[in-house]
This record gives C-alpha cells, structure tokens and sequence, in this order.
C-alpha cells in the first residue's frame, strides 16, 4: 500500500503502464459505532492544513452545514421515527467515495486534472484544474466543491500522501471509538461481513454493507443498521451511478469539434475557389509607406540654445 500507480488520467485514452501489481485498499466506515464526536473533521483539517469559515448555528449537529472546499469530511445527523414510533439518531461521516468507475474522472475535460490510483484511490490534481465544475455534475454523490479563492476543484484524498508511506487516513488514526478503519479492500469486506452478522443477531435485520455496484463498487464504504434504504442517512443514494449526460455531452464534444474544424476548413476552401487569393495591388500601398514623407529635415528638429525656451528653429 505504501506506492500508487496512477492507472486512469481525466480527459485522455493513454493509461499509464503499471510499475507493479497493488492491492485494492478501502476505507471501512461503521455507522452503528459511531458516536458523532467529529474527531475525524477535526484530524482532516489538521492533517490537510484546511481552515474553514466559521459557520452558523442552524438548529442542527452539522457543523459547518455543508461540504466546501476547505471542508472534506463532514457529519451528518438525521433523526429517523421508526415503524414502532422510536426515534433513532443516524449519524453518517459524508466524503468522497473514492469510485472504481468516477464519474468525476469521466466527466472531467482537462488532461489529468483527475487521476486515479491503481490502489482505488481518487485525486484531483490543482495544477491541471480549469475550474469548470463538470466533476460536481459527473459525481453522484454531489462531493467536489469548487474553492472562491483559486476556483479549483477540492475534495477528500483519502490521504493519498499518507497511504503513500504506509500510513493509514488521519480520520482513521483520529477515531476513537474504531468506527473508521482501513485496509486491503477485501479484508475491510470481511471486516464488515462479521459486523452485519452482529448487528443482525442483535435485531437490526436490513443490517448490510453499502458498496453500490452501479459506480464499480467503492473504496469508501459503509456498515448500515438500514442497508435497505441507504437514503435515511442524510440522503446516501440509494443506487447511485453516473449521469448519462456524461456519456452524451463526452461522445458529442470530441464530433462537434470535428465538425467546427471541418466547417472551418471548407469555409477557407470555397472562399479561396470563389473570390481567390487576396491580393493587394502597388496602387493600394498606403501613402505613409512612401519614404519620402519619412525623411528627416534637420531645420525642422534643431534645437537653438539663444530662442526662449530652447525652442526649434522652424
């Protein structure tokens, strides 16, 4: 886990030849366990030197209430009445999702401004950010912001610079409470699978994992009391996948510019068969090319020390 090949670039076919083989890694998030203390929100901002805006107190947990650009990870509270009339608090850590299929990446039209680790790990790179916000609109989990400051593209990285030397996510190492942890892929999967047997044999029945198959699975993903309806949780779709606008406007961008240059190119040709060449002709010279209005008369531009002012003599 300690390297990252980059197998996937946004905005180009070329893949990266793979230096070795990488185990999958994935970030394992228990919702039963947590308790909402925010001790992951704290370790990211430390960890990535973010300083958000102080916000306002809204009646809610959420704080601040949304993702931003210097805000990556985020809790989300939801208040659920059950069947039975209880109420029950369901606590969610929101971030990327780290996708096997980005739709961020798809939707991106600048060459590697998003790229892709071949351990499933999601980055946006800033130096090749153009601003334009087709990741918010390709992502269906509505994660990347773009910041006021440089407008650029900002999300979690999953502590890619981390994971790079062998360490584990901030938010990871931060959680007190073990509901947050981080490995190979498979082994957080079974991780998870002896959680939901727990859970179910403690009476959560729809207890399960969320790792939604419609964006090739994700390296982010969820131990749920209610597995069957993800949405409870502050609105965790329910089966999340790429917009087919992307696949629409990435298959007639590529033709529409094709046919632009084409049009272009033919305008120049019927132009040239029709009117010809343009020339200019000896009579259509400008006057002010004739050297003669240039040439330089020392009367008129001398100085002459004994007039007033040091005038020109005239």
């Amino acid at each position: 886990m300690a390297s990252q090949d980059i197998i996937a670039r946004s905005a180009t076919t070329t893949v990266p030849p793979s230096v070795r083989t990488q185990e999958e890694v994935a970030k394992l998030i228990d919702t039963t366990k947590c308790i909402g203390c925010k001790a992951c929100q704290v370790a990211c901002s430390e960890w990535n030197e973010l300083r958000d805006d102080v916000g306002h107190n809204l009646g809610t947990y959420d704080n601040p209430q949304d993702l931003s650009a210097d805000t990556w990870t985020l809790m989300r509270f939801t208040e659920h009445e059950t069947d039975a009339g209880n109420l029950e608090w369901l606590i969610r850590k929101d971030g990327c999702m780290h996708c096997a299929e980005p739709g961020c990446l798809a939707a991106c039209p600048s060459p590697g401004a998003i790229i892709k680790h071949a351990n499933g790990i999601v980055d946006f790179d800033q130096d090749h950010c153009i601003g334009c916000g087709y990741c918010i609109t390709g992502c269906p989990f509505n994660i990347p912001r773009i910041s006021q400051k440089d407008h650029k593209a900002y999300k979690c990285t999953l502590c890619s610079d981390r994971v790079a030397v062998g360490l584990e996510p901030a938010c990871v190492k931060t959680c007190p409470t073990g509901a947050i942890v981080f490995g190979t892929k498979e082994d957080m999967k079974e991780h998870a699978a002896e959680r939901i047997v727990d859970l179910k044999s403690r009476g959560f029945e729809n207890a399960g994992l969320y790792d939604p198959a419609g964006v090739g699975g994700t390296h982010v993903m969820y131990v749920l009391h209610h597995a069957d309806t993800p949405r409870l949780y502050a609105g965790l779709p329910d089966h999340p996948a790429i917009s087919p606008l992307v696949d629409l406007w990435k298959g007639l961008s590529k033709p529409l510019a094709l046919l632009a240059m084409g049009a272009a190119v033919l305008a120049g040709f019927f132009h040239y068969v029709r009117v010809g060449p343009q020339l200019v002709e000896e009579d259509e010279h400008p006057a002010t090319l004739d050297p003669a209005v240039h040439e330089f008369d020392p009367s008129v531009h001398t100085f002459d020390p004994t007039k007033p002012g040091g005038e020109d003599r005239s």
